[in-house]
């Protein structure tokens, strides 16, 4: 991954100078990672993916590698759904001068790509059909079928959350296979029951009053989302491995 040393550790002697509060790493972040909070900087020290110094007073202050650390593990997050567990295991090859485990430059390539057709739409992350469209890769009929059969959805004005891609980018290669939209709604169906699942183990975390509990329910359901996707991906493997057998 181009880059992803300096990111992760920082390469200036300046870079390791304890100099920003956790008021200032958020309003660094903010940009980049709009949901980012205090809370969810301080669940991410306490499992020990960043260090900041403490002043005598215990206020804890953060180098710019520091904040250059956080911001990687939010975007392996964001960008690669990966868990804090694979996270950890990464920067720890990042320290020790390794290259990253498993890395994939194709999936880096393809979440970089979605980043920047999220930047071509409107400041709220939304794109007009025809931009969407062109940024997954499908024609406006294919568009629409998809809207149809409930594999996207649209804003009151009628445009696409960014975030949606890769649904879309997904349902455009399986159409050049010869599955269209509407034969995708088994998907949408199996990820809907997915997601009850998941739910019925967080909302009640969720519900609760402090910050840092709903930071850490945050990570569950990030870890939860993680596994499901891995256990979706080994079953229709095997599935598809009895195929080839028979």
């Amino acid at each position: 991954m181009p880059g992803a040393r300096a990111r992760a550790s920082g390469d200036a002697a300046d870079e390791q100078t304890p100099r920003f509060t956790i008021g200032e790493v958020l309003n660094v972040l903010r940009d980049d990672f709009p949901d980012v909070t205090i809370s969810k900087i301080r669940y991410l020290e306490s499992e020990d993916l960043v260090h900041p110094e403490r002043t005598p007073s215990g206020y804890r202050k953060f180098s710019g590698a520091d904040v250059a650390r956080l911001r990687y593990v939010l975007a392996a997050q964001r960008d690669q759904y990966l868990p804090l567990r694979v996270i950890k295991e990464h920067l720890a090859a990042l320290d020790r001068g390794l290259p990253l485990p498993g890395s994939d430059a194709p999936a880096v390539a393809a979440a970089e790509a979605a980043r920047a057709a999220a930047d071509a739409g409107d400041a709220d992350g939304s794109m007009s059909p025809e931009e969407f469209a062109q940024a997954a890769g499908m024609d406006l009929d294919q568009l629409a079928d998809c809207l149809q059969f409930g594999l996207l959805a649209t804003d009151p004005e009628g445009r696409y959350p960014a975030a949606d891609l890769p649904v879309a980018r997904a349902a455009a290669g399986l159409a050049r296979h010869g599955l269209e939209p509407r034969h995708l709604r088994v998907y949408r169906t199996g990820a809907e029951r997915e997601a009850g699942l998941v739910e019925q183990l967080v909302t009640p975390v969720l519900r609760a009053r402090s910050e840092d509990a709903r930071a850490r329910a945050t990570e569950k359901l990030r870890e939860l989302a993680g596994l499901s996707a891995q256990l979706h991906g080994a079953l229709l493997e095997a599935r598809l491995r009895d195929l080839l057998r028979s």
